[in-house]
């Protein structure tokens, strides 16, 4: 089949995020502050356990407390920030700073690693006439992320849970996706990771596809396994 639209997810997808130990390490880094060996590996067990880093391990168990808007996180800025500093607030870090600032750095484009198939996929389909959107449950605004791995020039629409209020598998949030980028549902291919998040496009008529959620090494050739391009 010749996709006239072809939606992607963001996270886990086109790209994946840094590691937890590079995660914390690069904010360790930047704020100067020094830990022992020991107490790095207890912070990164604990960060990795607790499911502080957006992108990364889900987690273990959400603290009552957050239930509420973890459940609801994607919907906007503050609960999406508000999610995740409240998971990372069940581990005990040296600086009281380093929780909103390990927040921040997730959202910057050196966190992030476009997947090494994803340039050559989203090409070929433009060159094929497909229009390109990107459809994630966020907090935040990704745009730059795209920008500085050179994919932007590649997407003609993006649609993020938070500007909308809506999250996936909402169908109205792939509904939004299909009008901006001017096709039928039933022209439209999604593409994603999450089998219950992604899979709500199948509501409207789209065909959907799933890649594994890997680190990028582990991936190299996922989207292009999946036939988008004939």
């Amino acid at each position: 089949m010749v996709f006239k639209g072809a939606l992607f997810d963001f996270s886990g997808t086109l790209f994946r995020v840094e590691s937890v130990r590079s995660w914390l390490g690069a904010v360790l880094a930047e704020r100067e502050t020094t830990v022992t060996d020991e107490d790095f590996d207890r912070y990164v067990e604990g960060l990795t356990t607790a499911g502080a880093l957006p992108g990364g391990p889900d987690p273990e168990r959400v603290p009552e407390q957050l239930a509420e808007v973890w459940a609801t996180r994607d919907k906007s800025a503050e609960r999406h920030r508000a999610a995740y500093t409240g998971l990372a607030r069940q581990v005990g870090l040296p600086d009281p700073g380093l929780y909103d600032a390990l927040y921040d750095r997730h959202k910057s484009p050196a966190a992030w690693r476009p997947y090494p198939d994803a340039a050559e996929v989203l090409g070929a389909l433009r060159t094929n006439g497909a229009r390109i959107g990107v459809v994630s449950n966020i907090g935040w605004d990704l745009r730059p992320v795209f920008r500085a791995h050179g994919l932007d020039a590649l997407v003609d629409a993006y649609v993020l849970s938070y500007e909308h209020g809506i999250q996936k598998p909402d169908p109205q949030l792939f509904h939004i996706a299909c009008t901006l980028v001017g096709q039928d549902p039933t022209d439209v291919v999604m593409v994603g990771d999450s089998r219950h998040a992604d899979g709500g496009a199948a509501a409207l008529g789209c065909e959907v596809r799933f890649v594994d959620h890997l680190p990028v090494e582990q991936r190299p050739d996922g989207l292009r396994a999946l036939g988008l391009v004939p």
